[in-house]
């Protein structure tokens, strides 16, 4: 029988990380409280008709350039060392992929964020992705920033997991509005896992649930707590935890669940298939 393919697709600030990734070292490097910086980022975007990521991104690049940070490529990647992730997300992985084996199943980890990609690149869970969609920057030689490059934001996040779900990974291909029969794409979205922490991961979350996938809100404050809390009530998500990733967490025990789940469905589409064309032989 085919292997079953199993995709899961984390959001990162807030949900993997405690804090926003700005709000770590770059506040202090701004030296500007960290309100304040998404306040004047709100500002601008409004004032602008801006994209307010783009507003951001442009926020950070200016406290770069005003503190004299040259190479800021390399200094946005050593930001991620700076990350503080929540329990048990260094060793989540290892402990998944570990799992996913024993039961026979192939599972890939993808990032989908409107956070920095070279700061998440700078993580050390980086490794583990099998590509980080974030937004990012197109550099010179020097590492400084010439022009954003991608600005992801809540709605355009869905294109990304389209990606996934169709194999065509690379942001310029744009082959991803061909049209594919289901049966043909690589990550089924029944097959599909989405875990995110709020607001930002609503269209995606909707997105994954509708077409069968499964949807995890995670929370860190008892803020966020309740805002997932509501979108449970209302059928908006499947799940709600709390954001640990430790070893035997509840957020473990679910997921590997989901995955014995999806590889018993997997396993019946496969009868299914199997007696089809036995059927179509004779």
């Amino acid at each position: 029988m085919a292997k079953a393919k199993i995709a899961i697709c984390y959001d990162f600030d807030k949900t993997l990380s405690t804090m926003n990734m700005q709000e770590f070292d770059f506040m202090e490097m701004a030296g500007v409280n960290k309100d304040i910086f998404w306040e004047e980022c709100n500002i601008f975007a409004k004032k602008n008709q801006a994209d307010g990521i783009l507003s951001m991104m442009k926020h950070m690049v200016d406290a770069c350039n005003k503190n004299e940070i040259h190479n800021q490529k390399q200094y946005f990647f050593k930001l991620g060392q700076t990350v503080k992730l929540y329990d048990g997300v260094l060793t989540w992985f290892d402990r998944i992929n570990n799992y996913a084996k024993k039961l026979g199943i192939e599972v890939k980890h993808y990032i989908v964020s409107s956070g920095i990609k070279d700061i998440i690149a700078g993580t050390p869970i980086a490794k583990y992705f099998d590509k980080i969609y974030a937004s990012s920057f197109v550099y010179d030689k020097s590492g400084k920033v010439l022009w954003p490059a991608l600005a992801i934001n809540f709605t355009n996040k869905t294109q990304f997991l389209y990606r996934i779900n169709k194999g065509t990974l690379d942001v310029y291909d744009e082959t991803i509005n061909d049209i594919m029969d289901q049966e043909s794409r690589p990550v089924p979205f029944t097959n599909m896992i989405y875990i995110g922490d709020g607001v930002g991961d609503l269209p995606s979350m909707r997105l994954v649930k509708k077409s069968g996938g499964y949807t995890i809100g995670v929370y860190g404050s008892a803020y966020s707590r309740n805002y997932l809390t509501e979108l449970l009530q209302n059928d908006k998500i499947n799940y709600v935890l709390k954001a640990d990733y430790s070893y035997r967490s509840d957020m473990e025990k679910l997921v590997k669940n989901i995955l014995e789940t999806i590889k018993l469905n997997s396993n019946l589409k496969n009868i299914s298939k199997i007696q089809k064309n036995k059927i179509d032989k004779s």
